[in-house]
């Protein structure tokens, strides 16, 4: 076997096709190859052991001619903004949504002798000399890669990522092919200039790529949360990680599609602690996991959560941040909507010569602070969210003249992919809580008291750390 499964002549002959041609054969191709997949899950949901395995065989891609190929189709950078879109909105339509969400789980694993010859390239040696215990069966597979559970020599269970061979050429064909990309942001935001915006989809999907990065991400994550009552990050395992292998802690837990189904006490739990995450994360650490969808995360009662995936992580300069913040107080704490257009104006989403009046600007930014706007309780169902999504994305409505205007500056990508995406998990979750109380816990500027049972024991937390430091 060609020692590294991504390199050698049949790849980059793939790799060199046309990209019109490869754009427009995807969908085409990587919609039956995903159906297909479906339909042997479904079948095998009542065969024997030995036929589901068997099932499973057929669709395994064994070679890396097969993983490039279905690179092309159902992996690589639009498969991620596939999987953007299949968690934000309650109002799709069902067969788009389902068709969206199957982009999260249901992507055709590869062949375990694949997966050895990755190891080996990495770390040097086979799985089984590397690890005392390595499932050949993934757990998961997603856009890039794959995991599998593991034990280490001394005990520790484990998650090991190894990277589908050939992926970085498959993003590479996708990012270069960046016309299609301003086409997509073109319609949805016809007054923004889509260069910087999609510059920044691409320096964090490229970043994704490279293993190394991803785990200094989630260890800075895993030491600022260590003993959180709460909030839990795997540690990384520095030494059986590289750039395209990434072991981490085993983390155990239910999935999203089980936390839906517990009594209202224990999803109220679920709701704060995700909501003191995003934000806590990014006011105190300046960073934030960009990838909020329920595939990223594993629940335990009591509202522990257990944070996954940190490739797409988006770190903030601490002048991003004062502008979060500076929007914050004008429109939320002060309502100076004067003071709140100075500032969209001065970053750039809105041109200064904009015709349209304060009472009206109020009205269209003030439904994204809403839910902080007021000391009260709030809830947050599934309709909501739908609002959310059609404030921010719908061209007919009333605000149409303001959002054809406004632009998006780029460090405010992440940020609008973590209130689509985390209220969206609020409205499955039926989520209410006085989010501002939480919310001024949270803001650097307001320091405010612990306002639930959950905010005290995590001020003791952080009382007990700094005493420690």
């Amino acid at each position: 076997m060609q020692k590294d499964p991504s390199s050698g002549p049949f790849v980059g002959s793939m790799m060199m096709t046309e990209r019109a041609a490869r754009t427009a054969g995807m969908a085409r191709i990587g919609a039956r190859t995903g159906s297909g997949y479906v339909a042997m899950k479904a079948r095998g949901a009542l065969a024997s052991e030995q036929r589901r395995e068997e099932l499973r065989n057929e669709f395994e891609l064994h070679t890396a001619e097969q993983v490039a190929e279905q690179l092309g189709h159902m992996k690589g950078a639009l498969m991620k903004l596939g999987q953007m879109a299949s968690y934000l909105d309650q109002g799709l339509p069902e067969p788009v949504r389902d068709a969206l969400a199957q982009l999260q789980n249901d992507a055709p694993p590869m062949a375990y002798r694949l997966v050895e010859q990755v190891i080996e390239d990495e770390l040097g040696r086979p799985p089984l000399d590397v690890f005392a215990e390595f499932d050949p069966r993934p757990i998961a597979s997603a856009s890039i890669g794959q995991v599998h559970r593991a034990v280490t020599f001394d005990g520790a269970a484990v998650a090991v990522k190894v990277q589908y061979p050939g992926v970085d050429r498959a993003v590479a064909s996708d990012l270069e092919n960046t016309d299609l990309l301003f086409q997509m942001m073109g319609m949805l935001f016809p007054g923004m200039d889509p260069k910087p915006i999609v510059g920044e989809l691409k320096e964090r999907l490229v970043e994704e790529l490279d293993y190394r990065i991803e785990a200094d991400h989630q260890q800075m994550f895993a030491e600022a949360y260590r003993d959180h009552p709460f909030i839990h990050v795997p540690a990384v395992i520095a030494d059986l990680s590289t750039g395209r292998v990434l072991t981490t802690e085993f983390a155990e837990g239910a999935r999203f599609s089980e936390v839906v189904e517990w009594n209202d006490e224990e999803r109220q739990l679920t709701a704060e602690c995700l909501y003191r995450f995003a934000f806590g994360s990014i006011y105190q650490l300046h960073a934030f996991n960009g990838d909020p969808h329920p595939g990223n995360y594993v629940f335990r009662p009591g509202g522990q959560i257990t944070f996954l995936d940190f490739g797409l992580c988006k770190r903030f300069t601490p002048d991003e941040v004062q502008v979060f913040e500076d929007l914050i107080e004008a429109i939320v704490v002060r309502h100076d909507i004067a003071e709140f257009r100075r500032i969209v104006e001065r970053i750039g989403i809105l041109a200064p010569d904009l015709q349209v009046d304060d009472a009206d600007l109020f009205e269209y930014f003030s439904h994204f602070y809403e839910f902080v706007l007021d000391d009260k309780v709030m809830s947050i169902t599934p309709e909501y969210s739908s609002r959310s999504v059609r404030q921010f994305f719908d061209l007919s409505g009333p605000h149409a003249d303001i959002m054809k205007a406004a632009n998006l500056p780029p460090s405010m990508v992440i940020i609008q992919r973590i209130n689509l995406g985390l209220f969206a998990l609020f409205g499955d979750l039926r989520a209410r809580g006085n989010w501002r109380l939480i919310a001024e816990e949270l803001w650097p500027f307001a320091n405010g008291a612990p306002s639930t049972p959950m905010g005290e024991r995590i001020a003791e937390w952080e009382a007990a750390r700094d005493l420690a430091s």
